[in-house]
C-alpha cells in the first residue's frame, strides 16, 4: 500500500493540472483582498443603511469557498479521469492489481492535499481579509479570531469532500468533462431547486445539500436542520455514495 500511495503522489505532483488548480485556488486570496479593500471603501463612505448592509454581509471565505471547492473537485476528477484518457490505468492497474486498494491510494493521495489546500485557503482569506478590514465592524470580522476557527476548519474539511466526490464521479464515469459538469449539478444546480419547493420540504431538502453542510457542521448555520454531527454524516455519506459506487464500477468493469 505504501508503494500505491507513493506512486499516487508522483502521478499527482507530476502534472501540470495540478498546479494550475492550486493556482486557481490561490488566486481567490487576491479577490478576497480586493473585496475587502472595496468594502472598506464603502463602509468609510457610506451612509448608515450602508454600512448596515455590509455588517450583515456574508464572510468572503463562505462567498470564495464554492470556487474552492469545485477547484477541488477538478483535482479529485482528473486524477482518475485523466488515466483513463491515456490509457495509464491499464499500467496502474498491472502495477496495483487489488483495485479497491489502488482506489484508496489514490483516494488518499487526493484527500490530503485538497484538505490542506482547502483549509489554508480558508484561514489565509480571512486573515487577509481581517487585515485590510482593520477595526471596522464588517461581516463579523470584529469579533475574536477564535470565534471563527470552527467555521474555517468546517469549509476546510468540506473542501476534503468534495474533492473525494469527485474522485469517485470521474471513477465512475472515466470522463473529466461528465465528473465536473455532475459537481457543478451538486454545487450550483441542486442549492436552487429549495426555493421552488412548498415548505417545509424547500427547508428540509435546502438542509442536505452539499454545499450547505459546512456551515451546519460548524454550528453556524442560521436554524439549521442538522446538528453539527449530523451535517458531518451526511458529509460522509456523500464521500461513500461516490466512492463506492466508483469502487463498484471499477470491479466491474474492464480498464
Amino acid at each position: 500500500m505504501s508503494g500505491a500511495l507513493a506512486a499516487e503522489w508522483i502521478k499527482l505532483r507530476s502534472v501540470r493540472s495540478t498546479y494550475y488548480v492550486f493556482a486557481v485556488v490561490a488566486s481567490t486570496l487576491l479577490l478576497a483582498a480586493l473585496m475587502a479593500w472595496n468594502g472598506t471603501n464603502a463602509w468609510d463612505s457610506g451612509t448608515p443603511e450602508q454600512r448596515a448592509a455590509w455588517q450583515r454581509a456574508q464572510p468572503l471565505e463562505t462567498m470564495f469557498l464554492p470556487l474552492v471547492q469545485l477547484c477541488a473537485a477538478v483535482l479529485g476528477a482528473m486524477a482518475i479521469t485523466s488515466e483513463y484518457t491515456t490509457g495509464m490505468i491499464r499500467t496502474s492497474l498491472t502495477a496495483v492489481p487489488s483495485r479497491p486498494a489502488a482506489l484508496a491510494a489514490k483516494a488518499a493521495a487526493v484527500a490530503a492535499p485538497s484538505l490542506a489546500t482547502g483549509l489554508a485557503a480558508m484561514f489565509a482569506t480571512h486573515g487577509i481579509v481581517r487585515l485590510v478590514i482593520g477595526d471596522r465592524p464588517l461581516a463579523d470580522y470584529d469579533t475574536p479570531f477564535l470565534d471563527s476557527v470552527p467555521l474555517l476548519l468546517s469549509l476546510g474539511v468540506s473542501v476534503g469532500a468534495v474533492a473525494l466526490v469527485g474522485l469517485g464521479v470521474g471513477t465512475a464515469l472515466r470522463s473529466t468533462a461528465g465528473a465536473i459538469v455532475t459537481v457543478c449539478v451538486l454545487l450550483f444546480v441542486l442549492p436552487v431547486l429549495p426555493a421552488f419547493l412548498p415548505s417545509p420540504w424547500d427547508e428540509r431538502l435546502a438542509g442536505v445539500l452539499l454545499p450547505n453542510l459546512a456551515m451546519q457542521l460548524a454550528g453556524a448555520a442560521d436554524d439549521p436542520l442538522l446538528p453539527p454531527m449530523g451535517a458531518f454524516a451526511v458529509m460522509a455519506a456523500y464521500v461513500m455514495v461516490a466512492l463506492g459506487s466508483g469502487a463498484v464500477l471499477l470491479l466491474r468493469r474492464d480498464a
